[in-house]
């Protein structure tokens, strides 16, 4: 068993696979109005091959969870055979998936079933003029119904991750959280990151950490958590004495990307050890010209090897991934 390390003394034992660089949303902090150029069908891996690296990932390079994000992952066939052939690796990791929820209430239970462990949902706002507003889509009824069918399937804990906007959401903070402790969801806010395709991102617009906080503390009395961080990206914090809990994700105002654990493969086959990384490594090339498992095992390790020490973006030389994140997958 070989470990993918980088010269920083990190090991990535948290894979992020995605299956598609489709999304059947449009969110304004994420893709243009009339969407994006969408990966060729043929640049796409095959759920054969999907299943294959992620074996070889669990197998031989100590990989012990697997999140399946997209685009959008609920619109790739296959999905819950997908997580079906994962589940049934030896070793089994743990298996998630990022989602907008839309179709999630009619798939829950053949995800649950097909071992599916959890899952993450992404929404902003309970409430539907300003879902509409930031998704370009009048969907929220839907994804409240694949929250409850979630929940309902045991896909727990259920975990919403929100992104507040300046002057969109931002004075929403406070009512997105009851609502969240009221259906046993557990809440987490993500500081905006420069990942939109736009590249329209301007540090001076993203509402920071101190800035969420401070609005949740207006209605909420908020405790730091005992349980440790470790590799964790949310902050957490006990929300008026407990036990409901409310996380925070400063990727630029408090980076923490000397505890990451984290690798990803991209819908085209491509290991990208970093989310804000450059450059992107080969793994589907050499797979379809015959490569054994050991030979892409090296090529997954050289990959992370190079793994920078940090993401970068408070650096004055930062410059956005040439993906966007629609395309990298969370």
């Amino acid at each position: 068993m070989q470990t993918l390390s980088d010269a920083f003394g990190r090991a990535a034992t948290d894979l992020r696979v995605s299956l598609t660089d489709r999304c059947n949303l449009r969110c304004s902090y994420c893709m243009p109005a009339e969407g994006l150029e969408w990966l060729p069908d043929d640049s796409v891996l095959t759920d054969d091959e999907l299943v294959r690296l992620i074996s070889i990932a669990t197998g031989m390079l100590g990989v012990n969870e697997v999140r399946f994000t997209g685009g959008e992952p609920l619109v790739r066939r296959g999905l819950v055979d997908i997580v079906r052939r994962t589940a049934a690796l030896d070793p089994r990791p743990e298996i998630s998936v990022t989602t907008n929820a839309l179709g999630l209430a009619r798939n829950a239970k053949a995800l649950a079933e097909a071992g599916l462990d959890r899952v993450n949902v992404s929404l902003d706002t309970i409430r539907a003029e300003t879902f509409a507003e930031i998704t370009r889509r009048d969907r929220m009824q839907d994804v409240v119904a694949g929250l409850a069918a979630a929940h309902e399937a045991g896909l727990g804990p259920v975990k919403i991750n929100a992104v507040l906007l300046r002057g969109v959401n931002d004075d929403q903070a406070p009512e997105l959280l009851r609502w969240a402790i009221e259906h046993d969801y557990h809440l987490r806010f993500i500081e905006q990151m420069p990942l939109d395709a736009q590249h329209g991102w301007r540090r001076d617009t993203m509402i920071t950490a101190d800035e969420i906080l401070a609005a949740l503390e207006a209605e909420f009395a908020l405790t730091p958590a005992q349980e440790p961080r470790g590799s964790a990206p949310a902050e957490l914090f006990t929300v008026d004495g407990g036990p409901a809990t409310v996380g925070v994700i400063a990727s630029v105002t408090r980076p923490f990307c000397g505890d990451c654990d984290r690798v990803r493969l991209t819908a085209d086959g491509q290991v990208r050890n970093c989310l804000f990384a450059r450059e992107e490594s080969d793994l589907r090339t050499a797979l379809r010209a015959g490569a054994s498992d050991l030979e892409l095992a090296q090529r997954w390790v050289s990959a992370v090897a190079g793994k920078l020490p940090g993401h970068g973006i408070n650096d004055p030389s930062f410059l956005q991934p040439t993906r966007p994140m629609s395309a990298i997958g969370g």
